[in-house]
């Protein structure tokens, strides 16, 4: 085996039955996100001497490589019963060949499997047992219905501060752990549920202009319109492993790289496949999500934006006095200096929604673009004053004035550009083929957003699977408009995408309310 020291242990005690034929792979082109999925003919030799059912956990194994897969049953003609097709998934995983012969058997038991049912019955788990699950769930002995109830049972309240921090410190076990040869290293990480937002890339040039190290790692977006990892990712390579990450941090002092490219707490991309369709988050996976992260990349310091809004995913300010309170308690008990900033989560911040529109918006802030916005500009340069302050050498409450400085005179344009150079080259954004304005309704004073609604109808254009679709807002909270004036343009990749966006867009027009003016 070679993906893994646990992928090798996934197979290990599973053999196939004797005197039964391989079959032969194929893809066959199915995107199940990040499950293995392996597809076989009900009248195939394999399921038969095997037992196979639908659902059946499957270990697959060619070419001296090997994953567990889920197997879906088929009947009909247009299958062969000695072919295997793979998903997009498997195919990766596996590094498959077309045609390569494989062989099939069943899994041997998770060791987890007592942990999982003892977590089922409310029962406290320590880190111990929490990182045999995570060991099981990262190589794939668990499947996606037994995930589901592990996140299930930490919904709530029922996970108390001892345990989350077991919890935070299996995760950070289960992957790789970075190093770094400085005393201070700083990150800073938003729990999201914002559109816009991309103050990331804007702190993470201004620090590493500043000297200080800070090595980030971003996701992708799974059910907002983009992630900071998407946004980069029209801008520069973000696909980088361990060692390339690495090279890069030590050049320049920072990057901005897909996290799940390394393998730093991968049992946090593991469980989030099965949290969104759930649609729970609860303070407990987020808090051991977040600041696990955080250590896996060799963070000391980290700076935490917590936006609240009526449509944010924080929703009151008593709801972030109870996260905020449990990230930094979890942040102390795993030795790691956490500094909190509950920020407007009432609007979107800046104005493009979508990674090539949010993109633009970072690099008119970083070039200085008379146009660029005025609300990124100033919470990104916020955000960064406060990680500045980490620096002993830099006095309290002069942060921020640093940050302007280094953004006013190009050190992080400049530093932003070498970044991009060294993870292998900066482009400029794409320009979406298909756009059309959106004009206000009426005269008056946009008052407020529905900023759940305005992420749904960049995704419906097309974000952030076409990195040039999205929208762009024209008008703010607070700011006048006059009939026929545009409130928003609509960006997307095909004709189709626009014409449905936009009709949601005019279902639900309270997404921007326009009332009045006093």
């Amino acid at each position: 085996m070679v993906l893994s020291s646990d992928a090798s242990r996934c197979a290990a005690g599973a053999f196939p039955s004797p005197g039964v034929s391989p079959l032969r792979l194929t893809r066959i082109g199915i995107d199940t996100y990040r499950e293995s999925v392996v597809y076989m003919h009900r009248d195939c030799g394999v399921c038969r001497s095997e037992g196979f059912e639908s659902l059946s956990r499957v270990v697959v194994s060619s070419q001296g490589r090997s994953i567990v897969a889920t197997l879906n049953v088929l009947t009909g003609e247009r299958f062969a019963a000695d072919v295997a097709g793979l998903s997009e998934a498997a195919w990766r995983r596996l590094g498959a060949s077309e045609g390569a012969l494989a062989t099939f058997a069943h899994p041997p038991q998770a060791e987890s499997a007592g942990d999982l049912r003892a977590r089922l019955y409310g029962h406290a788990l320590n880190e111990e047992q929490y990182l045999r699950l995570l060991r099981d769930a990262v190589a794939g002995r668990l499947s996606d219905i037994e995930l589901a109830a592990f996140v299930a049972a930490g919904v709530g309240d029922r996970v108390d501060l001892e345990e989350t921090v077991a919890l935070t410190r299996a995760m950070v076990r289960v992957g790789d752990r970075l190093q770094w040869p400085r005393a201070l290293v700083v990150d800073k990480h938003c729990v999201g549920g914002l559109p816009g937002n991309r103050t990331t890339p804007i702190v993470v040039a201004i620090v590493a202009a500043a000297g200080l190290l800070i090595p980030k790692t971003s996701s992708r977006a799974i059910t907002s319109p983009a992630g900071t990892a998407d946004t980069m990712a029209v801008l520069a390579p973000v696909d980088l492993d361990l060692a390339a990450m690495r090279r890069v941090v030590e050049r320049e002092g920072g990057c901005l790289v897909w996290g799940g490219a390394a393998n730093l707490s991968p049992a946090d991309d593991t469980l989030i496949r099965v949290e969104r369709p759930l649609d729970v988050d609860s303070d407990t996976q987020l808090t051991a999500s977040v600041l696990s992260k955080k250590l896996a990349a060799g963070a000391t310091h980290v700076v935490l934006d917590l936006p609240v809004g009526p449509t944010a995913k924080i929703r009151s300010v008593q709801a972030a006095q109870a996260l905020g309170a449990r990230l930094l308690a979890v942040a102390r008990a795993t030795g790691l200096h956490a500094t909190l900033r509950v920020t407007d989560g009432t609007q979107p911040v800046g104005n493009g929604i979508g990674p090539a529109l949010e993109a633009r918006d970072v690099l008119a802030v970083l070039r200085g673009e008379p146009d660029a916005p005025d609300d990124l500009r100033a919470s990104a340069l916020e955000l960064a004053g406060v990680a500045l302050e980490f620096d002993p050498a830099v006095r309290a409450g002069e942060g921020r004035e640093c940050a302007c400085r280094l953004l006013r005179d190009g050190s992080a344009w400049r530093k932003f550009e070498a970044i991009c150079v060294a993870q292998g080259g900066l482009s400029e954004p794409p320009q979406a083929p298909q756009r059309i304005e959106l004009p206000a309704p009426r005269s008056g004073i946009v008052s407020r957003f529905d900023n759940r609604r305005l992420a749904r109808l960049a995704k419906l254009a097309g974000a952030p699977r076409a990195p040039a679709a999205g929208l762009r807002l024209h008008a703010h909270v607070g700011q006048p408009v006059a009939p026929g004036e545009p409130l928003l343009t609509l960006h997307a990749q095909t004709r189709g995408e626009l014409d449905y966006a936009r009709g949601y867009f005019a279902r639900h027009t309270d997404m921007i309310v326009v009332e009045d003016a006093p």
